[in-house]
């Protein structure tokens, strides 16, 4: 009897030290710190706001993938650059004062690349100092060594790891640490860790079974993958989609002739299993760090019910989950949406996981900017995402900056249409700075001695049916700014933006007058007429600001000066366009003549104030020709020519 009770008792603890983690369920942020270097990383893409959000639907702990290696030096020490500890301190301030567990996950990964089988070299000298930083910080900071490695054999990447733990436990004996098998990270692979004699470690796996279901659409996982799309789950022969024509990979092939058995509950079940035995028989603490569905072709109710299953099941058997991801492809919000906490969480999602369920908002409310609007003061501003497209070098903390400035945006050899983008979320309403004749502002230096650079809004989509998103631009030119790399600041009243079209699903539209200032989608810089080779463009201090504040002395403002460009195009049947610009307000006009000097058309006959303007000149009615138009302001005159062909 006494035998009897004492096995019960052992069989009860190794079952509570087994679940006897601080946390349970958790949602990784992705695409934060994921970026090739540390001056690249957008660092208000989420904010103490989100944290704090994320812990209102209950969730406890929060993974954030860190591609450490890219935030170095290189080799041979791999010193960490101490901006990532800057912006990462603040990171982990947030959760430790909302009393979240946030793993910091060195999420170096390429699915392409293998592990390299000397990878210590890289992770033994990071890892060093990252547990030298942050040995001091309270418990809810966890390590995790590495994301997925493959490529590589078990005993190699075991060996590798053991040498990392120990080389952390030097110097830091506190905090938990992630350890994982070889393969991806997969469940078959922990059988492969050993029984370190570390008793603060996690064993993690991550899930996503059934393959053919989780990654319908994907485009890194295997040729033919991505046109794969409306697989249901579970399995039903009746709604599986028919095979599309095309090169697949064979492993793909094998995906889809097996999903009648791999795509059901037992199966999912069983599987998890194998990660549930590992933990009962090695008495240890196991946590699955990713699982998900990948959004754009898997049905949306297939994906809750995997979901609700997946999530389910491991709470049944007392398993932490975290997801993969919150505001991405896999993520916690309706698909195509802005992922916007109050009107886009995936609701029937968010009650499948077990979460809170907060009120969402039927409409979108729009509130007026009525003040001035920072678009970029050392940081993005509030309520903004600063997104870059291309394959241009982009700095955001240049230390170059003007007086008052902490840090600038450097930009150089952008190819073209590379852009720097400030997204609203949710979109803006700027009507008002328009009435009240307010002011893009902002320092700018270059050092190209001939280039345009686009700066524009552009509108939202409200009904994609009727709408398009139309443009407003205006033309940062060369002659604008001192070509020597010095500050200038550059100051543009909204009002001199001019509608520029619409590119949608692959066609150019021409202006039609329904650019919407009440509904602002972004903002943004871009290389629109060509690459900038060996350009470089530093910006600071972005703003909208109040006609009453804006500078317009020499020595701190850009003087605008006359100009008037060439038609475009040109030659030209039947219509072409004409841009002019004038630094301060004038009586302008703008006439066609034709080589006799007689007056054949009067396309501007007004008042303008300062700013850069576009004009639309028809002349189906006039033969072909050269024709000249002259641009007169007050004392400022000047003609080009132009070629009608018909």
């Amino acid at each position: 009897m006494k035998k009897t009770v004492l096995l019960f008792y052992f069989f009860l603890a190794a079952k509570l030290f087994c679940s006897d983690l601080p946390f349970t369920k958790g949602v990784n942020l992705t695409s934060w710190f994921q970026t090739d270097n540390v001056r690249s990383i957008s660092f208000n893409t989420f904010t103490k706001k989100d944290f704090v959000q994320i812990q209102s639907l209950g969730f406890d702990h929060i993974r954030l993938p860190l591609n450490m290696e890219y935030m170095t030096g290189g080799a041979p020490d791999y010193e960490i650059d101490p901006l990532f500890f800057t912006l990462l301190d603040n990171v982990v301030d947030w959760a430790e004062e909302l009393n979240l567990y946030l793993i910091l996950d060195n999420h170096t990964f390429d699915s392409s690349s293998d592990t390299p089988e000397d990878y210590e070299n890289v992770l033994i000298p990071i890892w060093r100092q990252m547990a030298e930083h942050y040995k001091n910080r309270s418990n809810y900071i966890i390590y995790e060594i590495l994301n997925e490695p493959h490529g590589i054999s078990d005993s190699t990447w075991i060996n590798i790891q053991g040498q990392v733990l120990e080389t952390i436990r030097a110097v830091d004996d506190t905090h938990k640490i992630i350890v994982t098998g070889a393969q991806n990270s997969s469940y078959n692979s922990l059988e492969d860790i050993p029984a370190y004699e570390d008793d603060n470690l996690i064993y993690t796996f991550h899930f996503y079974d059934p393959f053919l279901f989780t990654h319908q659409g994907a485009t890194w996982s295997g040729r033919g993958l991505d046109r794969i799309k409306n697989v249901p789950f579970p399995y039903d022969a009746s709604r599986m989609p028919s095979w599309q024509s095309g090169t697949y990979d064979l492993w793909v092939v094998s995906l889809f002739g097996n999903y009648k058995n791999d795509g059901t509950v037992a199966k999912v079940k069983n599987l998890i299993n194998i990660a549930r035995d590992f933990r009962d028989e090695r008495n240890v603490p196991i946590y699955c760090g990713e699982y998900g569905v990948y959004i754009p072709n898997s049905p949306a109710e297939d994906r809750v019910t995997w979901y609700s299953l997946v999530a389910g099941y491991l709470d049944s058997l007392d398993i932490p989950w975290t997801m993969w991801d919150y505001q991405g492809g896999f993520g916690l919000f309706t698909k195509t949406s802005n992922a916007l906490f109050d009107y886009d969480l995936n609701i029937p999602l968010v009650e499948a996981l077990g979460l809170n369920v907060p009120e969402q908002k039927d409409e979108l409310e729009f509130v007026t900017d009525s003040s001035e609007v920072d678009l970029f003061t050392n940081f993005a501003g509030d309520d903004m995402k600063l997104l870059f497209y291309g394959t241009s070098a982009v700095n955001l903390y240049n230390e170059d900056v003007p007086d008052g400035n902490e840090f600038s945006i450097h930009w150089a050899d952008a190819s073209q249409y590379d852009y720097l983008r400030f997204d609203f979320r949710p979109d803006r309403d700027f009507s008002y700075l328009v009435e009240k004749g307010y002011y893009l502002s902002f320092w700018f230096k270059g050092n190209a001695a001939s280039s345009v650079l686009d700066v524009r809004f552009v509108d939202a989509i409200p009904d994609s049916s009727v709408d398009k998103p139309w443009r407003m631009k205006y033309n940062i030119r060369s002659s604008m700014y001192p070509s020597d790399n010095t500050w200038k600041k550059i100051q543009i009243p909204l009002s001199s933006f001019y509608e520029h079209g619409a590119y949608f699903n692959g066609t150019w539209y021409n202006p039609e007058g329904k650019f919407d200032w009440t509904e602002i989608n972004y903002f943004e810089f871009i290389a629109e007429h060509g690459d900038f080779n060996n350009v470089e463009y530093s910006l600071a201090d972005i703003k909208l600001v109040d006609p009453a504040v804006v500078s317009v002395g020499d020595d701190e403002a850009v003087s605008y000066k006359f100009r008037l460009m060439q038609n475009y195009p040109n030659p030209f049947n039947p219509s072409t366009s004409i841009q002019y610009q004038i630094p301060e307000t004038e009586n302008v006009s703008i006439k066609v003549y034709d080589m006799l000097g007689r007056e054949v058309a009067v396309l501007v006959n007004q008042t303008q104030s300062a700013g850069q303007y576009k004009v639309d000149f028809d002349a189906s009615k006039l033969a072909s020709g050269v024709y000249l138009y002259r641009l007169s302001a007050g004392d400022f005159t000047a003609n080009k020519k132009m070629i009608l062909l018909k």
